[in-house]
């Protein structure tokens, strides 16, 4: 009796330790992953202050890289969502902290001066952590080329983060991104140098690359700080946001369908 009472016993603690009985003999060929894109930042202060701000507030990150040394913290599980996007959209997708991995580096940003707006650049080691932390997280979850943005991609209204100095042809060069060729890109320049394209042309160029961005034909401020964030990207030495015959090259370049 005491045997039988025993076996229930284990019964009933092997049935509420384990759940509902699950069978995964089959597997869908249907699926991937649920992450979509990565997402770069910068996180404006140091080291100590980065990692107090990214576990002990709202604000949340998958990984964080610090600058000296390039030490990668991991965060926030992959398969959990990270606070790190705010309100964001690329490519008709909206509030992407539920498809995208965030990644912090530690710099500071920048800071307005006399002299003007000082950006601080990223150590050599940190980048270089960066990328093999990229190339990890593309392989895993299988997402092509390009599918690296940066915090001014998915929300150029309000932030300008990872900025100018940030080497994005350095992740192009590790075949992370794609790059427009500057053969191309110089020759269409020639092009539009004689006959500029229309603000609704930029604005529908923009929109094709997966900005959110205006469609009425009007150089507004919301259609400025989107060209901004893309020649920030494209063409770090001049982000005035001015629709010019470079950006509008870069554009229709980097639109073009791969071979």
């Amino acid at each position: 009796m005491r045997i039988l009472c025993l076996a229930l016993l284990l019964c009933l603690l092997a049935g509420c330790a384990s759940g509902p009985r699950i069978d995964s003999r089959y597997t869908a060929i249907g699926q991937n992953s649920r992450v979509q894109y990565i997402v770069l930042h910068y996180t404006s202060t140091n080291l100590s202050n980065s990692l107090r701000l990214l576990t002990e507030e709202e604000v949340s990150s998958h990984y964080l890289i610090g600058d000296t040394p390039a030490i990668i913290y991991r965060l926030v599980d992959e398969n959990r969502r990270a606070w790190h996007a705010g309100e964001s959209q690329w490519q008709g997708r909206t509030w992407l902290n539920a498809s995208t991995i965030g990644i912090e580096l530690v710099n500071r940003g920048y800071s307005d001066g006399p002299n003007g707006r000082q950006w601080q650049p990223f150590a050599p080691a940190q980048i270089e952590a960066l990328v093999e932390l990229l190339k990890d997280i593309m392989q895993r979850h299988q997402l092509a080329p390009g599918s690296i943005l940066a915090h001014s991609d998915v929300a150029p209204q309000r932030k300008v983060d990872p900025g100018p100095l940030f080497p994005w042809k350095r992740l192009a060069d590790a075949g992370l991104l794609p790059w427009p060729d500057a053969h191309a890109v110089a020759q269409q320049q020639a092009e539009f140098s004689q006959s500029l394209p229309t603000v609704a042309w930029f604005q529908q160029q923009l929109q094709r690359q997966g900005y959110l961005v205006p469609e009425h034909g009007e150089l507004d401020e919301a259609t400025r700080n989107v060209l901004a964030a893309f020649q920030m990207k494209y063409r770090p030495a001049r982000y005035d946001g001015e629709p010019d015959a470079e950006t509008a090259a870069l554009l229709l370049v980097l639109g073009r369908p791969t071979r």
